[in-house]
């Protein structure tokens, strides 16, 4: 059912004037939608937990863990994971690490307190 919504949604997006895509909240309308669709079926957090914790350096592993997190709606901890993948390599398959931390903040709007502690974090890896 929640996912037929997020197809009307998207549907409804994709009617709309190209000029009025470019408005902050249908920004993160988009950028929301975008993430659900990249983390369908992504429903194990416990498995991809347990792989990231057998090598903390296995990016991949621990991106797949940030990745279902963000779809089981822990957007706080997600943004922590993909904060330690740039810590550890921001340059890390073309940088998606922080393109998906972008994508998060946008979906969660500017203001979001989510956003803005994530902002912090992320700078003090990015400039110490």
């Amino acid at each position: 059912m929640l996912e037929n919504k997020f197809d009307q949604a998207q549907d409804h997006l994709t009617a709309l004037p190209e000029e009025l895509l470019s408005q902050p909240s249908l920004t993160s309308i988009q950028r929301a939608l975008e993430l659900n669709e990249q983390t369908a079926g992504l429903d194990d957090v416990d498995q991809l937990k347990a792989l990231a914790s057998q090598d903390p350096k296995d990016l991949q592993a621990r991106y797949d863990y940030a990745m279902a997190l963000y779809a089981s709606r822990n957007a706080e901890d997600a943004i922590l994971e993909f904060i330690e993948i740039i810590k550890q390599n921001d340059k890390w398959n073309d940088g998606v690490a922080k393109q998906q931390l972008f994508k998060i903040f946008e979906a969660l709007g500017h203001s979001d307190p989510i956003t803005i502690e994530g902002r912090k974090k992320l700078s003090a890896v990015l400039f110490s």
